[in-house]
């Protein structure tokens, strides 16, 4: 039973662990079959059937009080069918046999509207899936007063660790359940469950008249692997290391970008690393394959088959095996990310990479589990060789890159280091280049490979750049 108590400060979702969400698999796939069949009869030449049943508890926590609790559920049904190299698509959240058949006569509509296009096709069943652990029962047994704790806990480990934290913006805790289930008209029929959790908290440090803030996250698939102190207290310490930050004269000297940093601009490599992006002529790294784009000790990976990698799933969007494609190694650019459109236009075979956002799209190209593989160095080691260089904690402007050309100019904030330690810290600088250039010159990689949600990296040290100042 799900209860709803409105209150002026949010609304207040009361459930018991253990909620059934999910319809009776076995009733979706028949739905399935049959909108299968029936579509074939009204004239497609392929018909495919993705249906999805989501879940998702939203908590957050401020001063000791549950602000708000949200529980959104979310099941529909989307179809694809292709007829004479047509595709249309269309979908539904009304799951009766009437509306499923209505769909299937619009998805048709939709594919007359279209060009045909010969690499419009659908895969087959495979040989094999990758057998993967996604779905922790503790997830969703465990009780919400457990989880709301969680959030409690880390606020508390901030304010604890030092006196200066000051105000919580917000401690939160989020997990999502989800089953998917693909049919299609060539034989393939597939599904699988999956659940994630985790914790976020923000907040702000003052000293005097100064403020700073400081935040920290953990996402997984495992409900004991949230470590709901040294979140807190990982958030306090990234806002109280701010305070008395002032501004650093303009210099060139070497630069270490943080994980999360460093992951920031991962999201800026990613859509340059699918061959959608090449093919429409999107790509800084079009033509490049098989050359250098980066250091040696840089190698980029994309794995939707990833053991407890939160974007990990036994297939993709379309129904291709999840596997790890390598993109670039020791430097060198190896290939793209590739649904099945964009492998039949290239010529070669699907990576699995066919990225479903919901029921409500298709199978676009887009990156899984993406991240920089780890290197030999920890963090200290690397930071021990280093004279005198600039750690970065905070990039403002992200946004403004360009994806294309890879030019960026970002404000930056950090600490100093000086004589192979951390010292003081610094804002109101700047970081001005370009994404193939930084790559070219990091020189270690360190052995910290921390994800954020999809995309994870270690930290870089990259060799000497100007950092723009007074």
């Amino acid at each position: 039973m799900i209860l709803f108590r409105l209150k002026t400060d949010g609304i207040y979702i009361l459930t018991s662990p253990g909620v059934i969400f999910i319809n009776n698999q076995n009733e979706l796939k028949c739905l399935g079959e049959q909108a299968i069949d029936r579509g074939r009869r009204l004239g497609a030449d392929m018909v495919e059937v993705y249906l999805s049943n989501n879940r998702e508890l939203q908590v957050e926590v401020r001063d000791e009080q549950v602000e708000t609790m949200k529980l959104a559920e979310e099941r529909g049904m989307g179809i694809r069918v292709l007829k004479g190299n047509k595709v249309g698509f269309a979908y539904t959240s009304d799951l009766s046999r009437k509306n499923v058949e209505e769909m299937l006569e619009q998805a048709l509509a939709n594919s007359s509207r279209t060009a045909e296009d010969s690499f419009r096709i659908m895969p087959g069943p495979a040989p094999a899936y990758p057998e993967l652990d996604l779905y922790d029962q503790t997830i969703i047994e465990t009780s919400v007063e457990d989880k709301i704790n969680l959030a409690r806990v880390m606020e508390e480990a901030a304010r604890k660790y030092d006196s200066r934290v000051s105000i919580i913006e917000g401690s939160s805790y989020t997990d999502a359940e989800t089953e998917v289930i693909l049919l299609n008209s060539l034989g393939l029929d597939l599904s699988f469950k999956g659940a994630y959790c985790g914790i976020y908290i923000a907040l702000v440090a003052v000293q005097g008249e100064e403020s700073q803030t400081g935040f920290a996250l953990g996402y997984g698939l495992k409900y004991h692997g949230l470590e709901a102190e040294s979140t807190g207290r990982e958030a306090a310490m990234r806002a109280v290391r701010m305070l008395g930050a002032k501004t650093a004269p303009t210099q060139t000297l070497p630069i270490i970008f943080e994980p999360y940093v460093a992951t920031g601009f991962l999201g800026m490599l990613a859509p340059a690393l699918t061959a959608e992006a090449v093919q429409k002529g999107r790509s800084l790294f079009a033509g490049k394959v098989n050359q250098k784009v980066a250091s040696d000790r840089v190698s980029i990976v994309d794995d939707g088959s990833l053991p407890g990698g939160i974007a990990s799933t036994p297939f993709d969007g379309e129904g291709v095996p999840t596997s790890k494609t390598r993109l670039i190694t020791a430097g060198t650019l190896e290939g793209f990310m590739h649904n099945t459109y964009t492998a039949a236009k290239d010529g070669v075979k699907s990576t699995g990479n066919g990225v479903r956002g919901s029921y409500k799209s298709t199978p676009e190209v887009g990156s899984t589990n993406f991240f920089i593989e780890k290197g030999g160095q920890n963090q200290d080691e690397i930071l021990a060789g280093i004279g005198k260089g600039f750690y970065i904690t905070e990039v403002l402007g992200m946004h403004t890159a360009n994806p294309i050309s890879g030019d960026f100019s970002l404000g930056v904030s950090g600490l100093m280091i000086e004589g192979g330690r951390l010292t003081y810290p610094v804002r109101g600088v700047a970081l001005a280049g370009n994404i193939i250039d930084l790559m070219q010159r990091i020189e270690s990689v360190g052995s910290d490979l921390t994800f954020f949600g999809g995309m994870g990296s270690p930290t870089l040290l990259v060799g000497k750049m100007a950092l723009s100042g007074h």
